[in-house]
């Protein structure tokens, strides 16, 4: 390696990062580096012309972000309910238009949360506790019939690390897959955010018109509220996290009636929710 190549300067760049001059400190000196590095973008969402939300993302699969994001909001109910998404760069940063559904519409103009400047935490902006009532609840929909072989819940996290390109080029970005029964790692979404590649997979599964609920959810995250709350609403029965839950996110798992399994790696898992999902005989 020369002593202006950085670590990275090896990898071609893929889609959602960049390169960047930087200066490494090795075997005691300073030397020039070419770094790869992640992009990190505001996405403005917005819906039939009025503005939503802007969000900080990778600048990929932004369709599926997109309608994801819509779908684990309830802004709309069915990826029926979108009629067209635009996406678009604008001066500072990347604008994505959708129109939806009158519906849906009325509905978005009917709720009063302040989504401008949201961080992500699937509460900013409510106006009162009343989230936690268990009505709010009613549309988490996790599948009682499917049952999981715990192998496959080590199979699926151990395939994660070959199908994150961004994260091996900038070891920044979170993923988020979708695997079958088995185990099989069947579509992988990557984002600067847990929560954006969570939105991402679930959008592509709706676009693909996956049936969710004959596979699970794996994230290289921890699995807090929203994480929970999202994977229930899209119809995953479990969702598998690498690291550990929140004890709200655990609550929120076992009213809706999701399989959540926390520290998956090393042959080991934690489940902290409906365990009887997970059978050695199921296959």
């Amino acid at each position: 390696m020369n002593a202006g190549e950085g670590f990275f300067a090896h990898y071609d760049v893929p889609e959602g990062a960049c390169r960047l001059p930087a200066e490494r400190w090795r075997d005691g000196r300073l030397e020039s580096a070419t770094e790869l590095v992640a992009d990190e973008v505001p996405v403005a969402l917005s819906y039939n012309g009025i503005s939503h939300a802007v969000m900080l993302a990778s600048p990929q699969d932004l369709e599926d972000f997109a309608l994801g994001f819509s779908l684990g909001e309830r802004i709309v109910r069915d990826a029926r309910d979108i009629h067209d998404i635009e996406v678009e760069e604008a001066r500072h940063g990347i604008a994505i238009e959708m129109r939806i559904a009158a519906g849906a519409m009325m509905r978005l103009k009917q709720t009063r949360r302040a989504r401008t400047g949201k961080t992500g935490c699937g509460l900013c902006g409510v106006e009162s506790l009343d989230c936690f009532d268990d009505d709010a609840f009613a549309d988490l929909r996790g599948s009682t019939q499917v049952s999981f072989a715990p192998e496959a819940l080590h199979r699926a996290m151990a395939a994660m690390a070959a199908r994150q390109d961004l994260h091996h080029a900038t070891g920044a970005v979170h993923a988020a897959g979708w695997a079958d029964r088995k185990g099989e790692l069947l579509c992988v979404r990557e984002d600067i955010g847990r929560h954006n590649a969570l939105d991402k997979l679930v959008g592509a599964l709706a676009r693909a018109r996956a049936d969710t609920g004959g596979g699970f959810a794996v994230v290289t995250s921890r699995a807090s509220f929203e994480m929970v709350q999202k994977a229930a609403r899209a119809g995953f029965p479990l969702l598998a996290a690498v690291s550990a839950p929140t004890a709200l996110a655990v609550q929120v798992a076992e009213r809706a009636g999701l399989t959540l399994a926390g520290f998956v790696r090393g042959g080991r898992h934690v489940l902290y929710s409906h365990p009887q999902r997970l059978a050695p005989e199921a296959v």
